[in-house]
């Protein structure tokens, strides 16, 4: 305890406001009061347009209104998205460089060499969105469900062919989860992108896809593809007339689309939860949220923690999945 004599401190009471002074300059240098300080960077690794891009644009409208700073989306596209990814890793610790992405960010990591680790360089935000995948064929296939897509594989070894946007990318891994689990032996030709291999479903060129429901949805409803399982443990609302790969006879089949938001690890933890916080909110404000909602995706908002473990948990089983079939790069 300090005490105060003739106005002056004793050596305790001066040791405690030290201590307490010391306290409050590190509190201020990590306290969302002060943050942002200038221009805020959101890397997003896929070119302009697509659902990764328009999710951090939402955000970054959001925050820019509300935190008193500019926040820039800055598309930086290439090697599966390594490049943005390994420019957000290596990026100061202090909140001003942050990161918009889907799984490719563990499932690059999991294929192939990369100059990053999605668990050990990068800190978890929270999931801004989730949605299923569909599996879409072209008409001509003769199946209709997964159970027979399953015997056609069956009994035409290595003869029915899947797209996906790319080798090692989360529509190849998706589609490899299924072919392990069915124990079936499928042909993968790999696009650069989904834009690129609808064409291909369309025209009878390759079998089938795992198609993203803002994409495919249109294709469906003009019958120019079919839609036949949804890759998410249960069925989405806006898709409630499709049934999961899980309940076709697939058991612990779960693939998810998610949109996570990033910082380089070492932020302050002060500021990952004020990005939380305030991210959350811009999802969940009720245009956005309907908007979401029509494109049979979900908000998420969930807390930092808990979006780190599940982020660990997918770069683990891409990994070993990529091991056991021998995916390489």
């Amino acid at each position: 305890m300090g005490y105060v004599v003739n106005g002056v401190a004793t050596r305790v009471g001066l040791g405690v406001a030290l201590a307490f002074a010391v306290f409050i300059d590190v509190f201020a240098a990590q306290s969302p009061a002060v943050y942002p300080q200038r221009p805020v960077r959101i890397i997003v690794a896929v070119t302009a347009g697509g659902a990764v891009d328009s999710t951090a644009r939402i955000v970054a409208e959001y925050f820019g209104t509300t935190l008193g700073q500019r926040f820039i989306v800055d598309n930086r596209p290439g090697a599966g998205g390594s490049i943005g990814v390994e420019i957000a890793a290596t990026a100061a610790k202090d909140g001003h460089t942050l990161l918009v992405s889907s799984p490719s960010l563990v499932t690059n990591a999991a294929v192939q060499p990369v100059r990053y680790d999605p668990v050990r360089d990068l800190q978890a935000v929270t999931k801004l969105t989730s949605n299923p995948y569909i599996l879409v064929a072209t008409p001509s296939l003769p199946a209709n469900t997964v159970q027979e897509l399953i015997a056609l594989a069956k009994a035409k070894p290595g003869a029915i062919t899947y797209a996906s946007s790319g080798t090692g990318g989360i529509l190849h891994l998706g589609s490899e989860l299924l072919c392990a689990l069915a124990g079936v032996g499928m042909t993968h030709v790999p696009y650069k992108g989904l834009a690129d291999a609808y064409p291909a479903i369309v025209s009878g060129e390759v079998g089938w896809v795992l198609g993203s429901p803002i994409t495919a949805l249109p294709l469906i409803r003009a019958k120019r593809i079919k839609a036949i399982a949804v890759t998410s443990p249960k069925r989405s609302n806006a898709l409630a007339d499709i049934p999961t790969i899980a309940e076709s006879g697939v058991p612990g089949y779960d693939v998810t689309a998610w949109i996570g938001l990033f910082a380089p690890a070492g932020v302050p933890q002060p500021i990952i939860e004020y990005l939380h916080r305030e991210a959350s909110n811009a999802i969940r404000a009720p245009e956005v949220a309907r908007r979401m909602a029509a494109e049979g995706t979900d908000v998420v908002g969930n807390a930092p923690r808990e979006f780190a473990v599940e982020v660990k948990a997918e770069f683990d089983r891409w990994r070993a999945l990529a091991k056991t079939a021998g995916i390489k790069p």
